[in-house]
């Protein structure tokens, strides 16, 4: 059943004994997500934890601090946050799977897995959605503010990226307006980068193939370049951002060995240039149309880009022939 904010509020109200799980490689939005809607609830009484992610990096880990779920514990109820697809579940978190009983997402391409979801595609970041939710409950303290923020900000690259909407920056001001300092949140996720991930960019932009006369960047991060200069997940958090940086692109694509025979693909499109969860709907994947993620296995990494960029010739073929039809 896919249920209303308000409904899902009331859904969670009448529950008690919440596990709450966040996606693999987690990001910002599924963390602050989880962490504001942990602590919100244990505001209304209710015994919440988060279910530890073993791929969680430092730079997200001060927003679980407390929160994070003990060995042994048995929930009542699992809860998912900006999880699209099974594909997605942390392994500690597979077995929890049948136990969804509420999946809050945004992506159009959920596959609700859940025994009930709380879904709007039109929101920039979950965060929004969670914020929803728990004011439902009353006055959302700074507590919970802060990791939702956190949420927010970063799903839409702190009010930058072509999701960002006017309701993205009304919720960004009402949790503002709980207090909480949002300067060392911004200046830690998007003023701050490592020596190393200068040098990662530097290796990137040194590699980079430009196509379709410079509106196309394709970058690979391979494991040798990572054992090069020792990075740490730290340093290649939102990588898939930097490509997009480029004056003149309007595609990114970015490629990362996460182990040998396995690929990750990040996609980045400017809105109208090319549907990116089509893209990586072919690859197995999905997301937003300007946003989007597969995964390739058994793959090297010269047949993943082979891969990629034939998912891309498809789509835009796709797209000419949808033009060229009779309106």
């Amino acid at each position: 059943m896919n249920l209303t904010d308000v409904q899902a509020a009331g859904w969670l109200l009448a529950r008690d004994r919440f596990l709450i799980l966040t996606h693999v490689r987690p990001d910002g939005d599924t963390v602050g997500c989880a962490a504001g809607l942990c602590q919100a609830l244990r505001e209304q009484g209710k015994t919440a934890w988060v279910l530890p992610n073993p791929e969680m990096t430092a730079i997200f880990t001060p927003y679980v601090e407390g929160l994070l779920a003990p060995e042994g514990y048995a929930p009542d109820t699992v809860v998912s946050v900006d999880i699209a697809a099974r594909s997605l579940f942390p392994e500690n978190a597979v077995p929890y799977l049948p136990q969804v009983g509420l999946a809050i997402d945004h992506h159009p391409s959920q596959e609700f897995f859940a025994q009930n979801t709380c879904l709007d595609a039109g929101r920039a970041a979950c965060g929004e959605l969670v914020y929803d939710i728990v004011r439902r409950w009353g006055p959302v303290s700074p507590r919970a503010a802060l990791p939702l923020y956190v949420a927010v900000s970063t799903d839409c690259g702190c009010f930058v990226y072509s999701n960002t909407s006017a309701a993205c920056h009304r919720t960004a001001a009402e949790l503002m307006d709980t207090g909480i300092d949002v300067y060392p949140v911004n200046r830690r996720h998007f003023r701050s980068k490592s020596v190393k991930r200068l040098q990662l960019e530097g290796m990137l932009t040194a590699g980079m193939e430009l196509r379709d006369g410079g509106e196309t960047a394709l970058v690979t991060l391979t494991l040798d370049m990572l054992a090069q200069l020792n990075a740490r997940e730290e340093d290649i958090d939102d990588i898939s951002a930097f490509v997009g940086q480029i004056e003149g692109v309007r595609t990114g694509v970015t490629l990362r060995e996460l182990r040998p025979g396995v690929c990750k693909l990040s996609l980045r499109t400017d809105p109208g240039d090319l549907n990116a969860s089509r893209v990586c709907g072919l690859l197995g994947g999905g997301g937003h149309a300007a946003a989007a993620g597969a995964t390739l296995e058994k793959v090297t990494v010269p047949q993943a880009r082979a891969a990629v960029l034939d998912a891309i010739r498809q789509v835009r073929e796709e797209g000419q022939r949808a033009a060229a039809l009779p309106r």
